[in-house]
């Protein structure tokens, strides 16, 4: 079965063309990410305008890419939520116009859920019950998964969601957009016991909250004077606690739903320090811990198709007027 996907929730446009729910044939990303740095974060105008620019010429480039004509696709798969609405619309757009030329069917599909399902498009046969954790700008959220078909969710930010608490201490330090990369890169220098910040009180156990640790920064700098060494292990103490809280309470989480693999997804998961972290904690605790390559954490079209395809197949079914 091949399946095309399309990717358009936020600011990356994807197309990628997938066979047998797991072997990419074709995956490209358009990214407007340099046109929203100067504002801060994300303009939804400028990214779905960028868009409607650019998924045609993506679509021809796949094609080319998988070497496949067309009409070999035998299922459209399309963001639908959660996402941009002006960004979802281009991409629901096409992919319905798409599949309707071709006559092929098509299925919307979760981004957060997609993000998860990534791990199997690097790691093939991953074996079911597992815990799940999708950390991103606009997601920090725990699942558990017996078949991908029923997803059950566990545990998800009150309020900030990791990769934007990053995004907003990296704009608090003058550091810039985005936060994530800046903040991983200066923090390498620095001691990351040097303050204590904490992250962890939830009423819920498995939930989580940002916003505290945001607020608890922006004292801190109004309290010091700014500098190297100070950017240095502010970024490491921050990046340090922020991680530890997603390593806790998912391993937390594989104990209570008592399974033994756990998959992390979303931008976030490709962060060194997080990596490293969850997988020596996992391993202290007999748990497998997977992560997918990196250009499959960013928002991709592929992951898109792969759990488009595995949904289809277990019945999952649109039609043009949802």
């Amino acid at each position: 079965m091949i399946v095309l996907g399309i990717e358009s929730s936020c600011d990356e446009t994807g197309v990628a063309i997938v066979k047998d729910e797991k072997k990419i044939l074709a995956n490209v990303v358009a990214s407007s990410l340099k046109l929203h740095s100067r504002h801060g974060g994300v303009i939804p105008e400028i990214a779905s305008r960028m868009q409607l620019e650019s998924i045609a010429g993506l679509f021809t480039e796949a094609i080319k890419t998988a070497k496949i004509r067309p009409e070999q696709i035998d299922l459209v798969a399309v963001t639908t939520h959660p996402g941009l609405p002006g960004s979802l619309m281009v991409g629901i757009a096409f992919a319905k116009a798409l599949a309707l030329s071709l006559g092929k069917p098509i299925l919307g599909v979760n981004h957060i859920y997609s993000h998860v399902y990534a791990n199997v498009l690097c790691h093939g046969n991953i074996k079911l019950p597992v815990v799940a954790l999708v950390v991103s700008g606009g997601h920090t959220s725990l699942f558990y998964i017996k078949d991908f078909s029923k997803i059950q969710v566990l545990g998800q930010t009150r309020d900030d969601a990791c990769g934007e608490a990053f995004d907003k201490v990296a704009k608090m330090m003058g550091m810039g957009y985005p936060g994530g990369p800046l903040i991983e890169k200066i923090a390498k220098g620095g001691n990351k016991h040097k303050i204590r910040f904490a992250c962890w009180g939830t009423n819920a156990e498995l939930d989580f909250s940002f916003s505290g640790i945001k607020t608890a920064v922006l004292y801190y700098l109004k309290d010091k004077k700014s500098g190297i060494k100070l950017s240095k292990d502010l970024a490491a103490s921050f990046q340090e606690s922020a991680v530890n809280v997603l390593v806790k309470k998912s391993l937390l989480a594989c104990k209570r739903k008592n399974v033994t693999n756990l998959l992390i997804g979303g931008g976030v998961a490709a962060n060194s320090c997080l990596r490293q972290k969850f997988m020596a904690s996992a391993k202290l605790e007999g748990i497998d811990c997977f992560f997918p390559n990196i250009n499959l954490c960013m928002d991709n079209a592929a992951m898109i198709a792969g759990f488009g395809g595995c949904l289809y197949k277990r019945g999952a079914r649109s039609d043009f007027n949802n």
